[in-house]
């Protein structure tokens, strides 16, 4: 019996891969990161997740850089120098900005840290570099929050528990947040008007490292995934990474 089914071409399949690219925003999230604390095997995920979804947006949830050796709370005496993390924090970023040269950054407590310092002691902003002169990130755009298809990005700094949810209830618009290792979850809220979500990225740290030692009594662990925010901010995916 003949198969009359029509198989496409490469180049037509390529046609209408270009097509789906044009018709949906399809966002990649990126939990944190915490260079140069970045979980083994976490950019070969969010690399497979950004090509199996089909996605053409890239958000980066903040925290990219942990500055545990200027942080505000206990720093290990062992660690990293200033210099040596910062070299090492460079070097684990890059593969990203290469993978993802276009990208929304959210910029987290940790990347804020040496304004914040150089803040308190009385030094102008004018004498801090921009983040990408830095970390040679040049093409990323790093800002507090983003707005996609009316859905608000934002690292999550200040919150707890379901913080995402939380701040849904609260703004009325729908949240992708980090900042909260221990949580990765979508909610949904709905009234009589409205149907929002909430989504909890995880994150892509890797909880073993010295950096992460204050949370080794925590009852929760980390959990090391990414998310997809599919069909202009229709439908939020949480992808756990596997360990």
């Amino acid at each position: 019996m003949t198969n009359n089914r029509y198989r496409l071409r490469p180049n037509e399949e390529k046609i209408i891969h270009d097509l789906r690219k044009e018709d949906f925003k399809n966002v990649l999230v990126i939990g944190d990161l915490h260079s140069p604390f970045t979980r083994q095997g976490y950019l070969e995920h969010c690399i497979d997740t950004y090509k199996k979804y089909n996605c053409n947006t890239v958000v980066l949830i903040g925290d990219i850089i942990d500055n545990h050796y200027s942080s505000f709370h206990e720093q290990d005496p062992d660690g990293f120098g200033a210099g040596e993390e910062l070299d090492r924090a460079i070097a684990q970023i890059q593969p990203f900005w290469k993978a993802f040269p276009k990208a929304k950054v959210c910029i987290g407590n940790h990347d804020a840290i040496i304004c914040r310092r150089a803040f308190s002691s009385g030094i102008s902003n004018r004498w801090i570099k921009d983040y990408d002169e830095v970390l040679g990130t040049y093409g990323w755009e790093f800002a507090q929050e983003h707005t996609i298809d009316g859905v608000k990005y934002i690292h999550g700094t200040g919150s707890s528990g379901k913080g995402a949810t939380n701040r849904v209830r609260e703004w009325q618009t729908s949240v992708v947040q980090g900042h909260i290792h221990t949580e990765a979850y979508t909610d949904w809220y709905c009234n009589k008007d409205k149907k929002l979500f909430a989504m909890q990225v995880g994150c892509g740290v890797d909880d073993r490292s010295y950096a992460m030692a204050y949370a080794k009594n925590f009852t929760k662990k980390y959990i090391i995934s990414c998310g997809v925010v599919l069909e202009n901010g229709t439908i939020p995916i949480v992808v756990p990474m596997k360990l």
